[in-house]
């Protein structure tokens, strides 16, 4: 019995073996290696490509913009500053006359600049780019040159005088006649500023004596610094008989280097035969020559300075000379009544002394 066990137990052994042996293991498993083709194998014999850069960080971004507008800013800044110094230069050394000659080919140019309707597409761009070049600097020239006329017509309303002739023509009767041109302060009379009364006008000493007499003789004016609205009630009250034609204030004044000058140029009249009275005759006008220098007024009680003028300037007027420059520049530096006053002495002795000779020779 036992025999037999073993025996059945060999033979299915021996048939489990068989069975193994006759299946196919290809298509009953599959593979544990998977297969390598070709153009795996010769990829794997190439390197590998490197790998693809990383995408640019913020902050290098950030620095390149940056650059970039620090570039774009100083350009800027340093056109501006370039075209401010031309600017700068060309009004300092040029005028505006000077400009608008100097710049006259270039604010041309654009319109002088034609192209033929049947010039080739290339000689078209090119005069259309060096027309758009040229454009901009001539109509900069042409802004500036307005610009600059225009301020200047500005600054000049408050630096030059208000009219090119400040005076009427005169009379054609009245040809002949010397215009006495006076200035107000320390001239005419005295203004000063207390605490307790403000400001006080006085008048000098024989000013009434001296306007009306020699209104016979001189067209008269006064030519002063202050404004108007203090210089026609001041006249009002210092001048009641009208001996005065013409009054002139600020306005019809220069204004140079900080200070209010009188211009004898702009009266309309002929500088042979004006006479400027002023204390300060060398100071305070364009034309010096013109000028006859008083005493300055100072609130003296006895000051005789305008009474002691009269003879002079009535000389003058009737003995007139042809260029009353001529005779006021052989006064220089001397006081005119005084050495008008000696001269005239000088004058009645050498006469005295020619009639003495004279009646010797007739003896």
């Amino acid at each position: 019995m036992s025999s037999i066990l073993l025996r059945c137990r060999l033979v299915s052994r021996v048939l489990k073996r068989n069975r193994r042996l006759f299946s196919s293991d290809v298509a009953s498993t599959p593979p544990k290696e998977p297969l390598i083709g070709a153009q795996s194998l010769v990829s794997d014999l190439t390197p590998p490509p490197p790998p693809p850069p990383p995408p640019p960080s913020t902050e290098a971004s950030n620095a390149s913009s940056g650059k970039s507008w620090n570039f774009l800013k100083y350009s800027l800044i340093g056109a501006i500053t370039g075209a401010t110094a031309t600017v700068g230069y060309a009004s300092y050394a040029y005028s505006v006359d000077e400009i608008e000659e100097k710049t006259k080919a270039l604010r041309a140019a654009p319109s002088n600049i034609k192209v033929a309707d049947d010039a080739p597409a290339l000689e078209k761009l090119k005069n259309r780019v060096y027309s758009s070049a040229i454009t901009v600097p001539a109509k900069a020239a042409e802004v500036y040159i307005d610009a600059r006329r225009t301020i200047e017509e500005q600054i000049r309303g408050y630096t030059e005088p208000y009219a090119e002739k400040l005076l009427p023509d005169l009379h054609p009767m009245e040809r002949h006649v010397f215009t006495l041109v006076l200035d107000l302060q320390e001239t005419l009379l005295y203004s000063y500023w207390t605490r307790e009364k403000g400001w006080q006008t006085i008048k000098r000493p024989g000013v009434d004596a001296f306007l009306e007499h020699l209104a016979q003789f001189y067209e008269i004016i006064v030519y002063s610094d202050y404004s108007n609205m203090y210089v026609d009630p001041v006249m009002e009250r210092l001048d009641t008989k009208h001996c005065v034609r013409y009054r002139l204030g600020k306005a019809a004044t220069k204004y140079q280097n900080g200070k209010h000058y009188r211009d004898l140029s702009k009266l309309n009249r002929d500088p042979n035969k004006i006479i400027y009275l002023s204390a300060h005759a060398r100071e305070n006008s364009l034309q010096p020559e013109n000028g006859a220098i008083i005493k300055p007024y100072k609130y003296e009680m006895d000051d005789t300075a305008l009474v002691d003028f009269i003879p002079f300037l009535e000389f003058v007027a009737r003995n007139p000379p042809a260029d009353i420059r001529q005779v006021l520049a052989s006064y220089e530096g001397c006081d005119i009544p005084a050495e008008f006053i000696r001269r005239s002495k000088e004058h009645q002795r050498r006469m005295q002394e020619q009639k003495q000779q004279g009646r010797l020779w007739r003896r």
